[in-house]
């Protein structure tokens, strides 16, 4: 979940239109993902998290340049910034949205060769799975466990992370609360390359439905 704004930024060639928008995550509000028109690095995800690594990248090297990012993901035509906690994205996420459409709109590669390997490198779906699984094992059902409740992993897609609660979170009013304020976090902490959390649960099945079971044969029958 985030809050989403749209950076007016006017476009200095009329054939060239750039736009940006920007969401900063209500689970993690240090974290600010912004989409652009145009793709910047078609060649995977790549993820910095510090200014020493992006040196020779003229575009994650302005990133850093700004005060307060802490952290840069470019996948595509997606750039997620993690800034200090110190920091308000008042003003920075103008300042983020300048450098990215400056940037775009000149041509030059967002992240150079050298620059990409001193990153880390991109991870395969496995490996993003087995991240998240560790997580798992070592804080978040440990956590909820004195609740009755339980997080599991199903599998990992193309950066999409399915997941399913079962015990006390399984039609609990507050699992959409445990899910997106709590858990979705985490997984920004340990796999900032995931792109969405999926909740397969069948919350209707649960002894306190989220979704109402009237409701739930209605959609069915529909």
């Amino acid at each position: 979940m985030s809050e989403a704004s749209v950076l007016a930024l006017a476009p200095i060639r009329a054939d060239q239109p750039v736009s940006i928008r920007a969401e900063v995550s209500l689970a993690d509000p240090d974290s600010c993902k912004f989409t652009l028109s145009r793709s910047l690095h078609p060649g995977g995800p790549c993820f910095f998290a510090s200014k020493a690594g992006a040196a020779g990248s003229p575009l994650v090297e302005r990133l850093f340049a700004l005060g307060g990012v802490a952290s840069v993901l470019i996948a595509d035509n997606v750039v997620t910034i993690g800034k200090a906690p110190d920091v308000s994205w008042t003003g920075l996420k103008a300042a983020i949205g300048g450098v990215l459409r400056t940037h775009v709109v000149s041509g030059s590669l967002a992240i150079l060769g050298t620059a990409a390997s001193s990153g880390t490198p991109a991870r395969s779906d496995a490996e993003l799975g087995a991240a998240v699984q560790e997580l798992l094992d070592r804080e978040v059902n440990r956590s909820i466990a004195s609740h009755g409740g339980k997080i599991s992993l199903v599998n990992v897609c193309d950066r999409r992370l399915f997941i399913t609660m079962s015990g006390g979170c399984q039609g609990c009013a507050s699992s959409q609360v445990t899910l997106r304020q709590g858990f979705e976090a985490m997984v920004t902490r340990v796999a900032p390359e995931i792109t969405e959390i999926v909740d397969a649960t069948d919350h209707a099945a649960g002894r306190q439905p989220f979704y109402p079971r009237a409701a739930a044969a209605t959609l069915l029958a529909s």
